[in-house]
């Protein structure tokens, strides 16, 4: 995953009601992924996908639910998550359909830089033809694997039963203890430990047309998209790095300009002229993410203020207890009591 890696919100808010469904408390769910129930009130606004990440593995332990990703993937309608889904669904065939997934799936969650091309792509191998996902170090989170499964063998699937469009899959993490249930839930073998993660298709996929909708609504869905587009890129400045570094790493209290441009691949001096081209600074993006993280702990209510001190990266109450109220011309406690 990429520092600035991120995810719809909408598609964050289906895991969410997902877990929920499945027995896992949603206050805590939010409160474990670090997310407000405000985060996901716009479905194209964007978290983290370092959040996106804990609100799978908290759903998993607290549903009791081990399959969660794979079931996130086979039972939720991608188009009722996104705008991408929509597009695909509107596109004439499969194969344009793949290529507008490709084009926009950034739009639903974003794991490589712009420049890295395209996340999935089709190989011929002999008689045989393969989707695979490039995305890089997938066993960080295989949960997304096995939410990419189960988003393309059980979503065409449900649309076109009578038309075999997938024969096996492979993948790069170990069996889990429900292996078996990935050939029960995906209908296709599984092979596990695998050099790639890969979906291996038949001739079908190339030849299925998909919708009869008017072009005009094809291009209009597109034309919206593309705008979602510009907005998440232009979102994913030098600045929007930092903070999607810092992030994670807040409440150690061990967040130098160093360590963050040694993580971003740059020189110390070299990050200070971008971010001072973006009108900010490093002590000034440090400074307000704490501010924005202590109101977030501290309005939740389920988080003491030597909680919250600790969560946003002081060692001593007191030092927070100053900077909160240089923050907000208040004290902690007040806010926490509100």
């Amino acid at each position: 995953m990429t520092a600035s890696a991120t995810v719809s919100a909408g598609y964050a808010s289906a895991l969410l009601d997902l877990a929920v469904s499945h027995g896992a408390p949603r206050e805590a769910l939010l409160a474990r992924a670090g997310i407000a129930e405000a985060d996901l009130a716009d479905a194209d606004t964007r978290i983290p996908l370092t959040a996106f990440k804990t609100l799978m593995r908290a759903g998993k332990e607290l549903s009791g639910e081990p399959m969660l990703g794979l079931l996130f993937g086979s039972t939720v309608r991608f188009n009722d998550l996104t705008i991408v889904g929509l597009i695909t669904h509107a596109a004439p065939d499969m194969p344009e359909a793949f290529r507008q997934m490709n084009r926009y799936g950034r739009l639903v969650i974003d794991t490589t830089a712009p420049s890295d091309g395209d996340r999935f792509v089709i190989t011929r191998e002999g008689s045989r033809a393969f989707i695979i996902d490039t995305r890089k170090n997938p066993n960080e989170f295989p949960e997304l694997t096995e939410s990419t499964l189960g988003r393309f063998i059980c979503g065409t699937r449900y649309f076109f039963p009578d038309t075999p469009l997938y024969c096996s899959a492979e993948v790069t993490h170990a069996a889990p203890a429900y292996a078996d249930d990935y050939a029960r839930i995906l209908g296709v073998p599984v092979t596990f430990g695998a050099s790639r993660n890969a979906m291996e298709i038949t001739e079908a996929f190339f030849t299925l047309r998909l919708s009869k909708a008017p072009r005009y609504v094809f291009g209009s869905l597109s034309a919206r998209a593309d705008e979602l587009m510009k907005s998440l890129d232009a979102s994913q400045g030098v600045a929007a790095r930092v903070e999607a570094i810092i992030l994670p790493v807040l409440h150690t209290g061990d967040v130098t300009m160093d360590s963050v441009a040694a993580r971003i691949g740059v020189s110390r001096q070299t990050l200070y002229r971008q971010l001072k081209a973006e009108g900010t600074s490093f002590d000034t993006l440090l400074d307000s993410l704490r501010h924005q993280m202590a109101l977030h702990y501290l309005s939740g209510e389920k988080v003491s203020v030597n909680e919250t001190a600790y969560l946003v990266g002081f060692s001593d109450p007191s030092s927070f207890s100053r900077a909160f109220h240089r923050w907000t011309g208040t004290r902690p406690g007040q806010v926490a009591k509100a």
